[in-house]
């Protein structure tokens, strides 16, 4: 196991630092160009978004965001920060502003590939545009099975571990007993279906992220005087080497985009060839509506949350350097929340509510891959061993898993860029 590991772990430091690297940043500059900016277009994303839980565009973008909205954010930014420097999260950012053009073109192609099944519901996803676009079967299925080993990865076994770690430092609860409670809340959603999945992710999604965002803008409160100075900060280093801050080493223009970007790539999943999953089960008839919503996913995941959360990280450790000296590189975000009341508490609620979503979130991403595969018979097998997995990544230390996952991920962005590439001039901009 030891040597697999090793060998995963080689091959996704290559892959994430250089060639996918190269590869999403090019592909989002190319449909931002393409699509005249479609980022422009924002402001009607979020009009489209509002009219709340009964309308299904925001089902659907909530359902979207509870896959996204996760640890990357957190430990995510934090890591970054540490390794690359406060320039990084000028990289992040601008990755989810340009990644908005990806995710759109993303959803565009999965709406107009849906097709309905025997049983007259509509299906959709990056498989579906491999087999009837390209006329590559072999290539959809290939995709499908990776999302579906993807789904006991990233979105069941890596968060289940992340809410055992956060609930026994906060209550000291046992792995078993956490990972039973967590089977529990999880399966009574999902095994009632993806209407439930849906329904829950409107209320949950909404909830969880102002919570965040709330303990977020008052921290900024308290650490008001250093503000503009973390953005001057954040911007200056972006281009060019910085001192330490803070016990933090200061990054070279080299390392804060390499960190920057990697990052941002990994938490929006902008060219992951998911996101469009959430939508292409819905009501919604207009492709450039639901691939505007699919945009703003990205929007409020990497240009307002992970930006939020840097700028937090920075000035808390302007304002106190000390703290980064009893911190690891994935803390960080603990070390500025400790200046608040109560605030590590309030954190690990979040990290909690942000795992969860991400594993019913990630359910059902899995379940439209067991369907283009097997069809819906299959769902209760896959639902059951879902949760297995849930149970397992709660009790074990799986180091492997996050290795395999970041390797099964790297696999899923070729055949999306690939489509996305060769099908570039199918991709409508919105109206003027």
């Amino acid at each position: 196991m030891s040597f697999l590991y090793e060998i995963l772990s080689t091959l996704n430091r290559f892959l994430w630092n250089g060639p996918l690297l190269f590869l999403l940043l090019g592909i989002h500059c190319l449909f931002t160009v393409r699509l005249r900016f479609v980022q422009r277009h924002l402001p009607e994303a979020i009009r489209l978004s509002g009219g709340g839980q009964k309308k299904h565009g925001f089902r659907s973008l909530t359902t979207a965001l509870a896959a996204t909205l996760g640890t990357g954010n957190i430990v995510g930014v934090s890591s970054a920060i540490a390794l690359g420097g406060p320039g990084a999260v000028f990289w992040c950012w601008l990755t989810g502003v340009l990644g908005m053009a990806t995710a759109y073109a993303e959803c565009y192609l999965s709406m107009t590939h849906r097709k309905k099944d025997s049983s007259g519901k509509t299906r959709g996803g990056i498989m579906y545009v491999l087999e009837y676009a390209l006329g590559s079967k072999k290539a959809g299925r290939c995709f499908a099975y990776l999302l579906l080993i993807a789904s006991f990865g990233i979105g069941c076994s890596t968060q289940a571990g992340t809410v055992t770690e956060t609930a026994a430092s906060l209550a000291g609860l046992a792995p078993v007993i956490t990972g039973l409670i967590l089977v529990f809340l999880v399966g009574y959603v999902i095994l009632h279906g993806s209407l439930a999945i849906t329904k829950l992710c409107s209320i949950l999604v909404p909830l969880m992220a102002l919570l965040y965002l709330a303990a977020c803008v008052i921290l900024l409160f308290f650490n008001l005087p250093y503000v503009f100075l973390s953005l001057r900060l954040i911007m200056t280093s972006a281009f060019s080497p910085t001192a330490a801050l803070g016990g933090i080493a200061g990054g070279s223009f080299l390392l804060s985009a390499r960190y920057g970007i990697a990052r941002g790539l990994f938490t929006n999943e902008a060219g992951l060839g998911t996101a469009p999953l959430a939508f292409t089960e819905s009501k919604e008839s207009s492709p450039k509506k639901a691939a505007l919503l699919s945009m703003s996913a990205v929007f409020w995941d990497t240009v307002v949350l992970c930006a939020l959360t840097g700028i937090v990280i920075i000035s808390s450790l302007l304002r106190v350097p000390s703290l980064a000296e009893h911190y690891t590189a994935t803390t960080l975000t603990s070390a500025a929340f400790s200046l608040l009341p109560c605030g590590e508490l309030l954190l690990g609620i979040s990290l909690i509510a942000f795992a969860y979503a991400t594993l019913i979130g990630w359910s059902y991403f899995g379940a439209q891959a067991v369907t283009y595969l097997f069809g819906e018979n299959a769902l209760s097998t896959y639902r059951i061993c879902y949760l297995v997995m849930i149970f397992l990544g709660s009790v074990l230390s799986l180091p492997l898993i996050w290795e395999l996952t970041d390797f099964i991920n790297a696999c899923m962005v070729l055949p999306n860029v690939l489509a996305l590439f060769l099908l570039r001039k199918s991709v409508k901009a919105p109206n003027p």
